[in-house]
């Protein structure tokens, strides 16, 4: 009987363990001596959904990020510099009912507020799809994979993701019948199947949240060219702990399958 009550109550409230949204930002670019502007897209069932653009001097590439399940963009300040110490634009956006986005996530929602953004950038902000980057972390890797696969951006990014939502429930719960209790999808394996365009990914030994395997069993699938980083450190920081072999690799890759040219910037994040 307990059993089944705590399938039920998962069941049930399920949506709560996928989307972790923090409403209002608590930082901005500004707060790290950062440019940058906010804009606004509408979704579908006509909700605003509320980015930044961070430009960057002379930048050839705009990366679109799409972010994980929790937090907001104000908590993604630490990838912003990243990018943008490596002269591209960054923009970044809130899933609904993250930040200050208007309406409820669901995966659904994440799919548009995406399909959204980058819109925006390409009717607003006037950003040429084959200088546009599509990076996904987290949750966002299935987001950024699904948005490559029916477009043809300069070049898919991804990050400490994992291959489908029903896989990476059973190893979180191995006890539970995900396969027939999950609502969600979020299958980035399906998607990455139809991606034609260059893969960088990378994923820590040590993450604690989604198994180093996932990115594994991902890049496999992924089509050349691509690059795979193995990273340490946490679940949201192994960028950061992972040092400039994460940013050069990152650097390097960019530089041979994209538009993007560092300019003479040299980034690292040692330290």
């Amino acid at each position: 009987m307990i059993y089944l009550t705590i399938i039920l109550l998962i069941y049930l409230f399920q949506s709560r363990l996928v989307f972790k949204p923090k409403k209002g930002l608590h930082k901005t670019p500004s707060s790290v001596g950062l440019a940058f502007k906010q804009f606004q897209a509408i979704s579908s069932e006509g909700n605003r959904i509320h980015g930044w653009l961070v430009p960057a001097d002379s930048a050839d590439v705009t990366v679109l990020y799409c972010h994980g399940n929790a937090g907001n963009i104000s908590d993604r300040l630490e990838t912003i510099e990243l990018f943008h110490r490596l002269g591209i634009n960054v923009v970044v956006f809130d899933y609904q009912g993250y930040g200050q986005s208007e309406g409820k996530p669901s995966e659904e929602a994440t799919y548009e507020d995406a399909s959204a953004a980058r819109q925006f950038l390409i009717d607003e902000l006037g950003v040429d799809e084959k200088k546009m980057i599509i990076m996904g972390r987290s949750l966002g890797g299935p987001v950024a994979t699904r948005l490559a696969a029916l477009y043809n951006p300069a070049a898919l990014i991804l990050e400490s993701t994992f291959t489908s939502a029903v896989d990476l429930g059973s190893d979180m719960y191995p006890w539970l019948p995900i396969d027939w209790l999950l609502k969600f999808e979020y299958d980035t394996q399906r998607y990455l199947r139809q991606v034609d365009v260059p893969v960088f990914m990378a994923h820590s030994v040590d993450d604690d949240v989604v198994p180093f395997k996932h990115s594994q069993e991902l890049f496999e699938i992924a089509k050349q060219p691509k690059m795979f980083v193995k990273m340490v450190g946490s679940h949201s920081m192994g960028f950061k702990d992972t040092g400039s072999k994460y940013s050069k690799s990152l650097q390097r890759f960019l530089e041979k399958h994209t538009p993007y040219q560092k300019k003479g910037i040299q980034v690292n994040m040692d330290g």
